[in-house]
């Protein structure tokens, strides 16, 4: 019995500790203090990836001079260095589970993938069968013999060291659904359901995939003549019901064919789980980052345009009339259907002091046009006050005012809510119809004003409603069957780019189920290399960290969204970023040769010279850089500073009226 109780007593004092570290091994005191503690030099060329085994103790990385390094990075020592075997740059290596670190797994621009005995530091076996570069590695936990390839030829390969060492299998094969043009750039393995791989390639598009659902289809496949020796995925048929799920976030589909025009490219560079396994984050190459929920999933809410509005009733002065009844605009995305029924209107409550305090903050920034220090002012007061209509609805204005891409997106998602919260909120429903005209939604968003001027007959004339009305006609009159216009034909999304890619039907109906993301990260710049990546930061997966082109990385607050962090970590551009997996310690590497190693300095330590003090400064530049053409993209790597910059001006949004009156332009 006292045996029993010992051995319950220390398993608890285990789970204690865990629990402990998993909460406190990344805390804000720690992110504020964050600072270079060594760099660790060994290669050559670049350091294009990056790997912690499962304890900890030990880190790979891989590199342009073909060789991978096992580094002791607790105590800056190689502890191993080895030719691969591969004839071009290495972008992906992995330790294979359960292999006691013994296993390591390399991906190349050679289009090989080798796996390599790290005791005798010998290439066992070597995997020649896709045709183009090979991006990422990903493997499992639960299998442990089997790991996935994903590479710009468009497939994803599955291999089983246990059955055969020299060939691999076709898990999925993107050019059956989106053409021969497709290249996939990424991969992940849920790491709490080791059923379910994320797929990131060319386009806006992130993937899910339940592997169980592909072999048990490829089992049934197997008893028809026709289905392939080497295939997972009958060449003849889709993919069965429910095996994949797409994400995307909600305005992207709308603006590739503008992207397109001016050469910028969305391809996802890097995909991977929260410790949970319940959020999906994608680092979109050509945009910014983003936050999926896949347990409360949301459709994006320009895939569901407003329907015709119907007037049940009247409202005066932003109050219902006697019937109590509003009418609103048709948006059926994430429950906002604003139109039916009778408006159950609560007073607005009252912010606590303290909220208070931060909004009153956030509309000093509006006034001064410090356009993303409200925002994160606004957000703050949001992540404690998630039911305030009118602070979803500042900082609406806000996002429409600072214009960076999305923005308006995000704006047109804050309206809904403020509506949803207050079917009565004025400044929401014009906010509202600007958004949509912003996002070429034209037609909807005349319908949109149209509404709000029956709404609120009052500001029907106002200098804000007749600009937005004479640019909403002009829109109109010019446009005839312009592929941006969505009053005719089919819907944007899933129209063809002019390419000569083949997107079957099976990816249209896939594209068009999309979910959108929950949150955006914005201040960092993904346009010049594919293998950007960006990770959850700490167990609780409390922040969100990423590289940029402008040899920094950024870390946010995951909740706020609100950038809290810049280091200066590469002399051009940083790529990776592996946080320790127990340890508030992060790798990166990048151009340089070098692989740097990140952890909270002593307070009796020095300033750190690598931290970048103005965050703002530093964003507004890389969203210029996005939307830069490539000379101006080349100054900037030349360190020129380019003027004319402002907080307003970058995204590519055209301005709006300047006499758009009271009724968006000022927060509440």
């Amino acid at each position: 019995v006292c045996r029993a109780q010992c051995g319950a007593c220390l398993l608890l004092q285990e789970r204690g500790a865990l629990g402990f570290e998993r909460h406190y091994h990344v805390t804000d005191p720690f992110i504020r203090r964050l600072g270079l503690e060594a760099e660790l030099q060994g290669h050559s060329g670049c350091v294009n990836c990056l790997e912690w085994n499962e304890k900890g103790d030990l880190l790979a990385s891989g590199s342009d001079d073909q060789h991978t390094i096992v580094w002791d990075p607790l105590h800056h020592k190689k502890l191993l260095s080895m030719h691969t075997g591969h004839t071009a740059n290495i972008f992906s290596v992995k330790f294979l589970p359960h292999s006691g670190d013994r296993i390591l797994i390399t991906g190349a621009a050679d289009s090989k993938v080798h796996v390599h005995d790290l005791t005798v530091k010998e290439t066992v076996h070597m995997f020649g069968d896709h045709t183009n570069r090979v991006k990422r590695i990903a493997t499992a936990p639960m299998w442990p013999n089997t790991f996935w390839s994903a590479a710009e030829d468009g497939l994803i390969r599955q291999y089983d060291l246990r059955e055969n060492s020299k060939r691999s299998e076709v898990l999925i094969d993107l050019t059956e659904y989106c053409g021969q043009l497709v290249e996939a750039k990424c991969l992940t393995v849920n790491p709490q359901d080791n059923n379910y791989l994320a797929v990131g390639a060319s386009g806006p598009f992130v993937r899910l995939y339940d592997i169980r659902m592909i072999h048990n289809h490829r089992k049934s496949m197997k008893q028809s003549p026709s289905a392939g020796v080497h295939t997972f995925c009958d060449r003849q048929k889709p993919l069965p019901d429910g095996a994949a799920q797409y994400y995307v976030a909600g305005h992207l589909p709308v603006k590739l064919p503008d992207y397109n025009n001016r050469l910028r490219v969305l391809v996802a560079t890097y995909v991977t789980f929260s410790p949970d396994g319940t959020e999906l984050l994608v680092n979109m190459g050509g945009e910014q980052v983003y936050l999926f929920d896949l347990t409360y999933k949301q459709r994006p809410y320009t895939f569901l345009l407003p329907k015709k509005c119907h007037t049940s009733g009247e409202v005066q002065n932003g109050k219902t009339s006697t019937n109590g009844v509003s009418n609103g605009i048709h948006l059926h995305s994430n429950g906002f259907r604003l139109a039916e029924g009778r408006a159950h209107v609560s007073p607005q409550v009252e912010l606590p002091p303290y909220l208070e305090r931060i909004k009153q903050q956030a509309n000093e920034a509006f006034a001064c046009q410090l356009w993303t220090q409200a925002i994160q002012l606004y957000s703050k007061a949001v992540q404690k006050a998630p039911n305030n209509a009118m602070l979803y609805g500042n900082r609406a204005a806000a996002y429409m005012k600072r214009k960076w891409d999305g923005d308006h997106y995000d704006a047109l998602r804050d309206c809904l809510k403020a509506i949803s919260l207050n079917p009565c909120h004025l400044k929401a429903h014009f906010r509202l119809a600007r958004c949509l005209f912003e996002l070429k939604y034209v037609a909807e968003a005349l319908e949109c004003l149209d509404d709000f001027k029956g709404k609120f007959p009052e500001q029907a004339h106002s200098s804000a409603c007749d600009a937005l009305d004479r640019d909403i006609n002009a829109a109109l009159f010019s446009k005839s069957d312009n592929a941006e216009d969505k009053k005719g034909g089919g819907p944007i999304r899933l129209r063809a780019t002019g390419r000569k890619d083949s997107i079957s039907e099976d990816e249209m109906v896939l594209r068009e189920r999309s979910y959108d993301y929950k949150f955006r990260y914005c201040g960092h710049c993904n346009t010049t290399t594919d293998i950007k990546e960006a990770n959850f930061f700490g167990s609780n997966a409390q922040y969100i960290v990423s590289g940029s082109d402008d040899g920094s990385f950024f870390i946010w607050e995951k909740e706020t969204t609100n950038l809290v962090r810049v280091l200066q970590g590469d002399e051009s551009i940083v790529n990776c970023l592996q946080p320790h997996p127990s340890y508030c310690f992060l790798a990166t590497s990048g151009i340089d040769p070098v692989v740097r190693l990140w952890n909270p300095r002593p307070e009796s330590e020095t300033l750190n010279g690598r931290v970048v003090v103005d965050m703002e400064g530093a964003s507004q530049a890389n969203q210029r850089r996005m939307n830069a053409d490539p000379l101006e993209v080349m100054l900037l790597n030349m360190g020129y500073r380019i003027t004319g910059l402002t907080s307003g001006g970058a995204g590519g949004s055209d301005d709006e009226d300047s006499s758009e009156g009271q009724v968006q332009c000022r927060p509440s």
